[in-house]
């Protein structure tokens, strides 16, 4: 249950997935934000078996974390710059097709594995199982610590592409613009961000 429950509130938590799920949906509807999400939860699965086979001290070795960050600052930047760019474009009537799909599919995973938040937070948890009150944790902790934190995470996929799709379907063209814009001051802030924690 625990792990059920953390792992609601590490993908509900807002951030780079939570904006690139919004712009998205904002352009294309479910598909695309579920795509985002799915991407996500499997960077967050290569992390999460990482951090829980005990690889806390590798994932805190700095050969590992600046290249990381790094690649996600620059992404970051980007995906601003990709933002800014589209609030400009009309979006009226969009077909879905497999390539944005795909798109989606691809920049939730190469957000969430370039995430340095996440290195840190799997780091973390990998090595504190006694904060959750198991002080010899064996295997099958740790696969039903996975199975809780991976059956949550898949629900809130859904949760969260229908909550975007249906709050923005009927929005005009003036406020997927603002979106938009919202969306590259986000991402923009986000790289800023790592950066200077990475400094």
């Amino acid at each position: 249950m625990q792990a059920f429950i953390l792992g609601l509130l590490f993908n509900a938590a807002p951030g780079v997935v939570f904006t690139e799920t919004i712009k998205r949906g904002v352009s294309g509807g479910f598909f695309p934000a579920l795509y985002v999400q799915i991407g996500s939860l499997a960077g967050d699965s290569l992390w999460a078996v990482l951090g829980l086979l005990g690889i806390g001290v590798l994932l805190n070795i700095e050969i590992l974390k600046y290249p990381l960050s790094i690649v996600g600052i620059i992404y970051l930047v980007y995906l601003a710059y990709d933002s800014f760019i589209s609030s400009n474009i009309k979006y009226e009537k969009i077909i879905v097709s497999k390539t944005i799909n795909n798109n989606a599919l691809r920049s939730g995973i190469f957000l969430s594995i370039t995430n340095p938040q996440n290195i840190a937070y799997w780091a973390a948890l990998g090595s504190s199982f006694g904060a959750l009150g198991i002080s010899d944790p064996q295997t099958y902790h740790y696969f039903i610590f996975f199975f809780g934190f991976i059956s949550s995470s898949i629900l809130w996929c859904f949760i969260c592409a229908l909550a975007v799709d249906k709050i923005f379907k009927y929005t005009n063209s003036v406020i997927k613009k603002y979106i938009f814009r919202i969306c590259a001051v986000v991402f923009l802030y986000l790289a800023i961000g790592t950066l200077y924690n990475l400094i």
